[in-house]
């Protein structure tokens, strides 16, 4: 099966740019028969009874960012299991996509996954075969997951790194150029220094190497080309000959020659211009082209004389080429190519000659890179400790408010040792908790549970974005091109904490697209789109549906949430006040 897709929606302008999941399916996965949802700006929830599969569809997705895939997924009776997406296409999955060899689909990057019952499986791209370490590399440029199962592996160090450069507006373009130029000293010195017994094989084999290209004296890189040019020539030159003598005969010999003819009727032109103005123009066309003739004989004429005046120059040539042919097959397919070789062999062989004096000169290069880089990676540090405090700050209050009492702690340590240089600084950044009193702060994974993670992302989300929308004095950063997804995210809360968490996946979703499946109507009120997930029995089987509710279905849904199966007036009005105040 293959996804086609092409969906026309029209934006708010007044948002940010804000790359967004479009659709997402799912054939003979898991419980589910078929099943299609679009999914639009802003806040896109899914709810349903326990059990309808409403996680399933967060496992599809993360199964299409590189998951890692099982023949269980495989509905029973079924060959195989298909599932999908359409993203809009950000520029750094442009890249990717560029970098892997795949075509471009206009704006979209469409993603499906087949599993077979036999546990095989297979990955395409805008329909084209991938694998999924392809995924894998789209998947930070996509979206991220939070759910119970993924949180820890998406939000590593390197994402918390990334979300305190962003919070702080920290660019690291100038560590990163001089750490590649430190690098580039540090991999010319490496190389000066391998073992003295192959550098000096090797300067043995590189000299034979640059005296053989020279010798060869190569007079162009195009030398092979002109060679063969003049071959074939040789090879036909009887055929030639005769041929370009049969038209200089044609053209100026022979007594019906064009030239004699153009010459004769040329008399006669001039002589009628001489008392009709109009054949001035035609006999100055007619000499044109009596000069014409003259030139192209001459041409012909010393091409058959050149023929003539080399008869040993085919043997030349033949054994020319042999020795170019010879210098192709060892050193590159073009001459170019065997020119470019010998000049490297030369530069490499001018290195170990001068050796002491360039490893000296290297040594004293790399000191003065290590230092330019230690500058600027210690600016950077102080600019994300800097930016660590006020996020420490701002986070933990925005944590508080979702139902948990804990401390807050971002630590940037400085790993100074080269061994930890890298173009994004040599900083290792860590997001710690104590979700207790008087607990020690630990690093979120041996803390936080399922549910408190998703909450603490939730927290750090908002506070990142409301930075990043511009305070006073900042300047404002476009929003990250991921879809956010949030499962698992109301686990132990209820009430005005339930609340909070719907106004800040609110606050978040009016920045980038949030989806998030929830258990409570305090949160369900929120949504932009609402997605019922329910589990359905046709011809004796179970199978779970998708489908978007109008804004009178939302109220009972609510309400539902609410009382439980059965509706009352009362939890109908409560539903109806809950999604006017998320207004």
């Amino acid at each position: 099966m293959i996804f086609q897709h092409e969906v026309c929606y029209s934006r708010d302008t007044s948002l940010p740019e804000a790359y967004m999941l479009l659709e997402l399916s799912a054939e003979n996965y898991a419980v589910i028969d078929r099943a299609v949802a679009t999914f639009g700006l802003g806040l896109n929830l899914l709810t349903g009874e326990t059990g309808a599969g409403k996680s399933i569809l967060i496992d599809a997705l993360a199964l299409l960012l590189g998951g890692k895939a099982s023949a269980d997924v495989v509905r029973h009776g079924a060959e195989k299991a298909v599932v999908g997406c359409v993203f809009e296409l950000t520029p750094g999955a442009a890249a990717i996509l560029d970098a892997n060899g795949i075509d471009c689909e206009a704006d979209h990057v469409l993603l499906r996954r087949e599993i077979a019952a036999n546990g095989k499986g297979r990955v395409f791209v805008n329909n084209q075969p991938a694998t999924v370490g392809v995924l894998r590399q789209l998947a930070p440029e996509l979206a991220l997951v939070h759910s119970q199962g993924e949180t820890m592996t998406s939000f590593d160090q390197t994402q918390q790194r990334t979300l305190l450069d962003r919070f702080g507006g920290v660019t690291t373009e100038a560590v990163a150029e001089t750490f590649a130029a430190w690098r580039a000293t540090t991999s010319r010195l490496e190389e000066l220094q391998s073992a003295e017994q192959d550098r000096l094989r090797m300067a043995d084999l590189w000299r034979f190497q640059s005296r053989e290209i020279e010798q060869a004296a190569l007079v162009a890189e195009d030398e092979d080309v002109q060679l063969e040019a003049e071959k074939r020539v040789l090879g036909n030159a009887e055929k030639l000959y005769t041929a370009a003598m049969s038209a200089h005969d044609s053209l100026y010999e022979s007594e019906s020659s064009a030239e004699t003819t153009l010459g004769a009727a040329l008399k006669h032109l001039e002589e009628l211009a001489r008392y009709d103005n109009r054949f001035q123009e035609p006999a100055q066309q007619l000499a044109a082209a009596k000069a014409i003739v003259e030139d192209v004989d001459a041409e012909v004429r010393d091409f058959a004389d050149n023929i003539n005046a080399a008869p040993g120059r085919l043997e030349e040539i033949e054994d020319r080429l042999a020795a170019l042919d010879r210098l192709k097959r060892k050193y590159g397919q073009t001459l170019a190519e065997v020119i470019a070789f010998g000049a490297e062999a030369t530069r490499k062989l001018a290195e170990i000659e001068n050796r002491d004096a360039l490893l000296v000169e290297l040594k004293a290069k790399e000191v003065q890179d290590a230092a330019v880089y230690q500058a600027a990676a210690t600016q950077l540090s102080a600019s994300r400790a800097d930016a660590a405090k006020r996020l420490e700050k701002l986070a933990e209050a925005q944590i508080n408010d979702l139902a948990m009492s804990t401390r807050f702690k971002i630590r940037v340590a400085m790993e100074q040792s080269p061994a930890s240089w890298t173009a994004h600084g040599w900083d290792q950044v860590e997001c710690l908790i104590a979700t207790n009193a008087g607990e020690p702060l630990k690093p979120l994974h041996e803390i936080a549970s399922g549910g408190e993670m998703s909450r603490v992302m939730l927290a750090l989300k908002v506070t990142v974005e409301e930075g990043a929308a511009g305070g006073a004095g900042r300047k404002k950063r476009s929003v990250l091109p991921r879809t956010l997804v949030f499962d698992e995210i109301d686990i132990g809360i209820g009430g005005r904490a339930a609340e909070a968490v719907g106004r800040k996946l609110k606050t978040l979703s009016r920045g980038q697209q949030v989806l998030c499946i929830t258990h409570l109507p305090q949160i369900a009120a929120f949504g932009d789109q609402h997605f019922l997930i329910e589990k359905t029995e046709k011809r004796g089987r179970t199978q779970t549906e998708v489908r978007r509710m109008e804004d009178s279905e939302r109220t009972q849904e609510i309400a539902r949430m609410l009382s439980g199966a059965k509706l009352t007036e009362t939890s109908l009005k409560h539903a109806e006040h809950l999604i006017e105040s998320s207004r």
